[in-house]
C-alpha cells in the first residue's frame, strides 16, 4: 500500500470528490480524518471506510472558521502528526450568467471563499508539517480552460494555482510538497463513450475521468512515488486541456 503509516486530513470529505479521495487514502493504508459541514454524510463515508478495514475519524467544521480549523489540526497532529492534506471544499459559485451581466458580489463569491478557505487550511497544516520536516498539500484547482458562464470560478481556480506555487516555494525547504489537480469540470461516469457523444465533447480520449480516477491521482501525488513532485499541476483532463 502506498500510504501505510500516514495520516491524512481530507477537507470537504462529504462531497463526491472528497469522499472518493478519503476512501482511496484509507484503502492505501492512511489513517483518514474527514472534515466538512455535513455530519451525516461524513459519518456515512467513515463507516464505509471502517467496514472495509480502514481507519477514519469525523470532524464537523467550517473551513472559513480559522479557529476551528486550527483546533482540529492541533488535535490530529497531537495523535500522529499530519502527513497529507487534501482540500476538496466547494467554492459556492454562481454559474449560468455571462460576466457582463453578473453582479460583482456574485463574481467574487467563489474567489473570496476559495482563497480564504485554502489559505487557512494550507497555512494551518503547513505549520505542523514543517515541524516534522515533511508533508503534502493537495487541492483541486487549475482555471486554464475556456468555458463560458462559470462566474468567478475560473478566477478562483487560477488564484488557487498561484497560491499553491507560492506555498511550494516557501515550504519546500521544510520538505513540504504542494500541488494541484486539474480535472475537466465535474468528473463523469468513467465509462467509454462513442465518438461525438456529449459526455466526451472537447476531450481527446473517449471517456471523462471518474471520481475514482481523481482519487487515484490524489493517492499517487500524496505518495513517495511522487516525492519530487511539487509546485505543479496534475492534468488528467483526458485532453481537454493541452500542455
Amino acid at each position: 500500500m502506498l500510504l501505510t503509516n500516514t495520516t491524512a486530513i481530507v477537507y470537504g470529505a462529504a462531497g463526491a470528490i472528497g469522499s472518493a479521495v478519503a476512501r482511496a487514502y484509507a484503502r492505501e493504508g492512511a489513517e483518514v480524518h474527514l472534515a466538512g459541514r455535513t455530519d451525516a454524510t461524513l459519518t456515512q463515508v467513515a463507516e464505509g471506510i471502517r467496514r472495509d478495514g480502514g481507519a477514519a475519524h469525523v470532524a464537523r467544521l467550517d473551513v472559513l472558521d480559522e479557529g476551528a480549523v486550527q483546533r482540529h489540526a492541533d488535535g490530529v497532529a497531537a495523535r500522529r502528526g499530519i502527513d497529507i492534506c487534501f482540500n476538496a471544499t466547494s467554492n459556492d459559485d454562481v454559474q449560468g450568467t455571462a460576466l457582463v451581466d453578473l453582479p460583482f458580489d456574485d463574481f467574487m463569491q467563489p474567489v473570496t471563499k476559495s482563497v480564504t478557505a485554502h489559505f487557512i487550511v494550507a497555512t494551518t497544516v503547513a505549520r505542523h508539517m514543517a515541524a516534522r520536516g515533511s508533508g503534502v498539500i493537495l487541492v483541486m484547482a487549475g482555471g486554464r480552460e475556456a468555458i463560458p458562464q462559470l462566474g468567478g470560478s475560473h478566477v478562483a481556480w487560477a488564484a488557487l494555482a498561484g497560491l499553491c506555487r507560492q506555498l511550494a516555494a516557501e515550504l519546500g525547504p521544510d520538505g513540504i510538497r504542494v500541488a494541484w489537480l486539474l480535472s475537466p469540470g465535474s468528473p463523469g461516469s468513467g465509462e467509454y463513450a462513442g465518438p461525438g457523444e456529449s459526455d466526451t465533447a472537447g476531450l481527446l480520449l473517449p471517456r471523462r475521468p471518474s471520481y475514482d480516477d481523481v482519487a487515484n491521482v490524489a493517492v499517487f501525488a500524496a505518495s513517495d512515488w511522487a516525492r519530487t513532485l511539487t509546485a505543479t499541476e496534475l492534468n488528467f483532463t483526458a485532453g481537454a486541456v493541452i500542455d
